[in-house]
């Protein structure tokens, strides 16, 4: 419970940081109530609609409500998905209010001490070293090839953790080698004709657990034509950090990435994960009250373009035959790429291109699929809801693929192929489909 002091220092904040302009954009007009997913889910709650959370962010701004455990949850169960802003007549950047409001709340927050040292372990010490991920990948790993992953298993070991986490563990992918993620090369050259040069951004999950996905954009971007320079001194992108209530990390850690790539002369700085991708892009809104970063921050940005959109303007599909062996294929949206980046039909393009493929259409494939980050471990019951009916959708299609572009995406149409049973059914990140198309 906050106390009295706690709800009007938060108050107080708001009135200084929040953009009064920005909540008196919204027309109520409800247009974005049809794309919010938890809105839907909650049964059509007021309170868990963008429009109503934005009600709630100017009733604690004029001081009507106080910024009490109910309007927390309110902010806590939103998926920060953006689906809302494509639709918005006003143009309302909703995503900007919720992360500026979720930092107020986390700063004037007491967390418990097993909280707060959960928090500094993850944002503070784990995204922000590479070598420390690195680890904790290896020992997953190590867990994963010697045995203690069937031991625990067998022993119902695994029984001890909440249901939702003994589903995650199940999906997890196999980690590759330390020494594999430890390797860094820093510049790979076009195949054939140079038609471009870029800067590959490799995350941090990607750089990790999915370091195959990353060889595999790394190899498509070469046979596109590309030269790939890959820094090593780049940083977690902190976009977990900025969705999490830890503005002034994720701050620390655009101004690093900028410095590193503002060095390099190329063409494009390419991402494959659509929500690292996503706030890469909106690093100069980071720096808007900043003189010194602004024009860095946005000329970095300006850069930013996801690798699927680069292979198409390169043409790479048509320049190369892409074949695989005849299959449905179905397609769910990274919702930052599409509503940030504004990126939805490259990814289609491609899958397209490759013969043999017959590309059905998901229904709402646009809607989020739950991951949404962190907020299927925080928030399991809200983000298992909106699996479940993203599921439904896709077992219409009859599809034996369904294709993603980011890793949360990924593994969360992983678990829903778990949990419905699907045993022909496969999720791939789309770097990953067109390596095999243009190996087979």
């Amino acid at each position: 419970m906050k106390t009295e002091t706690e709800k009007q220092k938060i108050q107080q904040a708001f009135k200084e940081r929040m953009d009064e302009d920005e909540l008196l954009n919204c027309m109520r007009c409800g247009f974005c109530l049809p794309s919010c997913p938890t809105y839907i889910v909650s049964g059509q709650k007021e309170s868990q609609s963008p429009r109503g959370r934005i009600a709630l962010m100017k009733a604690v701004y004029d001081g009507k409500i106080e910024p009490d455990e109910e309007f927390e949850q309110s902010l806590n169960l939103c998926l920060g998905c953006r689906a809302c802003e494509p639709v918005c007549p006003s143009g309302v950047k909703y995503g900007y209010l919720l992360e500026e409001a979720r930092d107020i709340l986390h700063q004037h927050k007491n967390y418990s001490f097993p909280v707060q040292a959960l928090r500094r372990t993850v944002f503070k010490h784990l995204f922000t070293k590479k070598s420390n991920l690195i680890n904790v990948t290896s020992l997953v790993g190590f867990y994963q090839k010697s045995g203690l992953q069937n031991a625990a298993r067998k022993i119902g070991f695994l029984n001890l953790f909440p249901r939702h986490l003994q589903d995650m563990e199940k999906i997890l992918p196999n980690m590759p080698k330390k020494k594999a993620m430890s390797k860094h090369q820093e510049y790979f050259p076009s195949y054939g004709k140079k038609k471009a040069t870029a800067a590959f951004f490799s995350g941090c999950l990607m750089d990790t657990m999915f370091l195959e996905t990353n060889q595999a954009t790394i190899q498509l971007l070469q046979k596109a034509g590309c030269d790939i320079y890959i820094p090593d001194k780049q940083v977690c992108c902190g976009a977990l950090h900025g969705h999490s209530g830890e503005k002034e990390l994720a701050k620390e850690l655009a101004k690093q990435n900028i410095e590193v790539f503002e060095q390099l002369d190329v063409d494009y700085i390419v991402t494959n994960a659509g929500g690292c991708g996503a706030f890469l892009m909106e690093y100069g809104h980071m720096f808007d009250d900043d003189p010194e970063w602004r024009e860095r921050s946005q000329e970095f940005a300006a850069k930013i373009k996801d690798f699927s959109a680069v292979l198409v303007e390169l043409e790479f599909h048509k320049d190369h035959d892409l074949e695989l062996p005849e299959q449905i294929v179905t397609y769910q949206d990274s919702c930052h790429l599409r509503n940030v980046m504004k990126s939805a039909n490259a990814p289609r393009e491609l899958i397209r291109s490759i013969q043999g493929v017959a590309f059905k259409e998901m229904e709402n494939a646009e809607s989020c699929c739950g991951s949404a980050g962190i907020y299927n471990l925080v928030q399991p019951e809200t983000s298992m809801k909106i699996l479940d009916q993203k599921m439904d959708h896709m077992k219409k299609t009859q599809a034996t693929t369904i294709v993603t572009a980011n890793p949360g995406c990924l593994m969360q149409m992983q678990l829903g192929i778990q949990r419905e049973g699907l045993k022909n059914v496969k999720a791939v990140h789309i770097a990953d489909l067109l390596l095999k198309a243009i190996q087979s």
